[in-house]
């Protein structure tokens, strides 16, 4: 690999991590962790409810690193991938990155028996749905055509 084309993964890389720390990181980590800090709540009352945290997160960086190895992209709106991404759990969900930030927030809440977290959980349901209908995909049928129109007869929004 030549020093430009490393140069260029490279950044293209840290803009991926950066992507990943601002957004979903701030949402599903950073919110959660400090509203139980601040609330002194740092030991988890069912553990159980870390299975669905752990998940979340392991299906968020599947994710990312989709969308920076097959889309060329990030899942930051400001660099989004040039190519439409349909391998990984995008086989199953158009969704997955919201669905695993959804799965990481009821993990935190059931963990910590935390209802306000549920709370909060629902509220991000409703606006990555809100986003998805009207943001995301009218730009992705935009923006892919009739590729992004044969994904979606064949994938669901979410499981259903």
């Amino acid at each position: 690999m030549d020093g430009t084309l490393l140069r260029t993964a490279r950044a293209m890389l840290g803009r991926a991590l950066f992507a990943f720390l601002a957004l979903p990181g701030v949402v599903a980590i950073a919110v959660p962790a400090t509203w139980l800090y601040l609330e002194h709540r740092t030991t988890p009352e069912h553990f159980i409810g870390l299975l669905p945290l752990l998940a979340g997160t392991l299906a968020l960086l599947r994710c990312t690193a989709d969308f920076y190895v097959s889309g060329r992209g990030t899942l930051a709106p400001w660099t989004p991938p040039r190519d439409l991404v349909t391998v990984g759990l995008y086989r199953w969900t158009r969704n997955p990155m919201y669905v695993a930030v959804l799965l990481m927030l009821l993990g935190w809440a059931w963990a910590f028996g935390h209802r306000g977290l549920l709370v909060y959980a629902v509220c991000v349901a409703i606006a990555f749905e809100l986003r998805v209908v009207f943001g995301e995909e009218p730009w992705l049928a935009r923006t892919h055509g009739e590729a992004w129109r044969a994904y979606a007869a064949r994938v669901p929004r979410w499981f259903w």
